[in-house]
């Protein structure tokens, strides 16, 4: 590879701050891709502009959306129960495994175990304000089982305060210190299965 070529220099810089790729990674990617520029490069080039440009993140749920086009959870009428992740590559990996069917919360994030919660840029009083607005009989919080993804159910548990509603969490076959995304689909499915109840006043 020409280290000479800052443009080349810079493309394997940002591949290389992808989940899962370092430096020699990235650089076999951008051989490949530029070894082929009109049948890789080009198409790629045209998809992610346009991800960039109609592709944005649903205010209410967190998901993601076309711009100017209604969400799917904005139908109110086909759940009633919410799962809360914390980001999209965790309800894909719950979605793909098939052990669930319902609608997704997606936070964008933990809060932080510290005393100073910054709640700014996670869904939180959105979930709140679906959870009012629509009759739910569940909310399943599959945080993380991190110091932050546990610290963030039990405010999201405390934030709800409603007993007409089953709050539960994930449980048996969750590792501690496990993250959601990187659990196999049997480990989520015990998971699910046997997912306590924290609200105790709830039915």
């Amino acid at each position: 590879m020409d280290n000479n070529i800052p443009e080349i220099d810079e493309l394997i810089k940002q591949f290389a701050r992808l989940p899962g790729l370092g430096p020699k990674s990235a650089k076999r990617i951008i051989l490949k891709l530029i070894h082929n520029k009109d049948g890789m490069v080009k198409p790629l080039a045209k998809s992610l502009a346009q991800v960039y440009k109609n592709v944005v993140r649903c205010d209410d749920c967190g998901n993601l959306k076309i711009i100017n086009k209604i969400c799917i959870c904005s139908d109110e009428n086909t759940y009633d129960k919410i799962c809360v992740v914390e980001n999209l590559a965790d309800m894909w990996v719950i979605d793909s495994a098939n052990i669930y069917k319902g609608h997704y919360h997606i936070l964008g994030g933990t809060l932080n175990s510290g005393e100073n919660y910054d709640q700014k840029n996670l869904l939180i009083d959105s979930l709140v304000k679906r959870i009012k607005k629509n009759s739910l009989k569940e909310v399943i919080i599959a945080t993380s089982a991190t110091v932050e993804g546990q610290t963030t159910a039990h405010y999201i548990e405390d934030s709800i305060k409603n007993d007409k509603i089953k709050i539960t969490k994930l449980a048996q076959g969750l590792p501690v210190g496990g993250e959601i995304e990187s659990l196999d689909d049997g480990t989520l499915f015990s998971a699910f299965k046997n997912r306590s109840k924290l609200n105790s006043n709830s039915d």
